[in-house]
């Protein structure tokens, strides 16, 4: 099994959001999602999951 290297975990997950509507992904601040200050850029809804890890 291949080791993690922590700059690329940080670079595929770490601030990405996916719309819960249209799975588009987004790059934003948490703070922001939570307080729902972000919309996607596809289908303009607030609704947004954390990215899963494989």
């Amino acid at each position: 099994m291949a080791t993690k290297i922590p700059a690329a975990q940080q670079r595929l997950f770490h601030r990405i959001f996916v719309c819960k509507n249209c799975g588009s992904k987004i790059r934003a601040d948490p703070k922001k999602i939570i307080e729902g200050k972000v919309k996607c850029r596809k289908c303009k809804k607030r609704a947004f999951r954390t990215i899963k890890k494989k």
